[in-house]
């Protein structure tokens, strides 16, 4: 990025940010019932109590400012101020930001909240130095939404069930190399495409938290899901740095303290969501596939976590240094 354009993006945010009240464009893929909806839409109340108005969302929910990589590269030149998705779509900036959605890292809940606190997680401020120097922005927060369970339209007890099948893969390296540890045919495509991508057979399942699957009615496509709980589902919220240092000091701790509670308190809702869904989603015919009907747990976890370190070996530092909070 020239000077020029750092300069003029500066002024715009001290322009932006210097005005009585801030509206910033919030930006994120989840549709209405999703948690990190819900996340947002309180987010945005609570931020606007703690700083007297000062500060607020303007919420663009269900892609309506594009896909993830139009997020992202929007954050990063300042047209959309703030935005969440996975750590992992921020990796085309600092590709080992992807480690904090890393397939069976996280001992549970808590320990995913913890480890991906940006002012206490040392892994996390390494990877928040290089996301502001190569990408103009920062992780300011997190959202949990549940674990990621495996949906198909037959049973999976094993990843030998899935050898050879197309499933849908997140578009980000990270996701295609779970898919492979999956055994199965890594086949990228965006979440808004992925209800018809299911019901054309492009894909003939895919993994993601049950409150996503209930609230894009993946169940109308899908008659089966294994709880595998590959992984901890961790949203990362960041933010534009130009605008954000423009920013009150006062209104960006009120912001990080507002995005801290709430962080804790969609573990809460994740962790409480998922025993109503597993009965709701039951009812609408769906087959639940447990460790004590059949599922192979470790046997994913052997082979995906084969195929991570295969693709991913500078994650090893990192995930210790996660794995060592308490």
């Amino acid at each position: 990025m020239g000077k020029l354009r750092i300069a003029a993006l500066a002024l715009a945010a001290c322009t932006f940010c210097c005005a009585h009240a801030v509206e910033l464009r919030y930006a994120h893929v989840g549709n209405e019932g999703d948690i990190q909806t819900i996340y947002v839409e309180r987010a945005d109340a609570a931020v606007r109590e703690a700083t007297d108005g000062r500060v607020g969302f303007r919420i663009f929910p269900a892609s309506q400012l594009g896909g993830v990589q139009e997020m992202v590269d929007g954050v990063k030149m300042g047209s959309i101020h703030i935005g969440h998705h996975d750590f992992a779509s921020l990796a085309t900036l600092v590709p080992d930001v992807a480690v904090f959605n890393a397939p069976f890292v996280y001992r549970d809940g808590e320990h995913a909240i913890k480890a991906t606190d940006p002012k206490t997680s040392e892994a996390l401020k390494t990877i928040n130095e290089q996301l502001i120097e190569s990408g103009g922005m920062r992780i300011i927060g997190r959202i949990y939404r549940g674990t990621r369970n495996i949906s198909s339209n037959f049973p999976i007890y094993r990843p030998s069930d899935m050898t050879g099948k197309p499933f849908r893969a997140v578009p980000l390296p990270l996701w295609v190399a779970l898919v492979k540890g999956f055994t199965a045919i890594p086949t990228p495509v965006e979440v808004s495409e992925l209800p018809t991508a299911l019901m054309t057979g492009l894909v003939v399942g895919q993994e993601n938290p049950l409150t996503m699957i209930n609230a894009n009615k993946i169940y109308e496509v899908q008659s089966h899901i294994s709880m595998t709980g590959h992984m901890h589902s961790v949203l990362a919220v960041f933010v534009n740095e130009e605008y954000w240092q423009a920013m009150r000091p006062e209104d960006r701790d009120a912001v990080e303290k507002v995005l801290d509670e709430m962080a804790w308190e969609s573990l809460k809702w994740a962790n409480d969501t998922d025993k109503e869904l597993i009965e709701e989603l039951t009812a609408k015919k769906i087959t639940f596939i447990f460790p004590e009907n059949g599922l192979d747990i470790p046997a994913f976890e052997e082979s995906v976590l084969k195929q991570i370190n295969q693709d991913f070996p500078s994650f090893a530092p990192l995930i210790e240094s996660m794995k060592a909070i308490k």
